[in-house]
């Protein structure tokens, strides 16, 4: 069974969603900062559970995965027909729409993965020599704001998959038009 246009933006669109929402769900779980116990000579920093470091990799596994369908959308073949990449690059809003969509991917990245990358280094190095340490937490709001450039980008992969499907549309009416037009000045000729 083939895979659909609308089939693909739905895939893409629940992706991102889900991005979006293990994003700023992460962002609200966040605690504000730990809580330092002194000992011998180090200071050991005791975090209280929460779900910020599975939300936040659940928002970044999401978004590559909306990323990845994204792509994959634009330039694989419906209905048995596949389109060079030269067709698609050709219209100007389709090209300035696939590298949004691609700058606003990696921003989103970026902007989940430092957080949550910090926050894993905060909980595992947590015996800290220096006996005035406030036992930090990773910067907030910067879950939260890759959790809507995530949705920023999955709303440009749908734009720029809107943007191939015309482009599509166009090319295949071109070719039908040439085909049906070498007919008809056969048939012109002949008469």
């Amino acid at each position: 069974m083939a895979v659909t246009m609308r089939q693909m933006s739905l895939i893409v669109s629940a992706f991102g969603v889900l991005s979006f929402l293990f994003g700023v769900i992460a962002e609200n779980k966040k605690p504000a900062a730990g809580t330092p116990i002194s000992g011998k000579g180090v200071v050991i920093c005791k975090y209280p559970s929460d779900p910020t470091l599975a939300l936040g990799y659940l928002s970044v596994v999401f978004l590559v995965a909306s990323t990845a369908a994204g792509y994959r959308s634009l330039f694989m073949s419906y209905k048995g027909k596949s389109v060079p990449y030269s067709v698609l690059f050709k219209s100007t809003s389709f090209s300035v729409f696939f590298n949004i969509a691609l700058i606003t991917s990696g921003l989103a990245l970026s902007l989940l993965l430092w957080p949550t990358l910090t926050e894993h280094f905060h909980l595992t190095r947590n015996v800290h020599r220096n006996m005035e340490t406030n036992c930090p937490t990773a910067k907030t709001g910067l879950l939260g704001g890759g959790a809507f450039v995530s949705l920023d980008s999955c709303l440009f992969w749908l734009v720029a998959l809107m943007l191939a499907d015309n482009a599509r549309e166009d090319h295949f009416d071109e070719i039908e038009g040439r085909s049906n037009g070498s007919r008809d000045v056969d048939v012109k000729i002949d008469t």
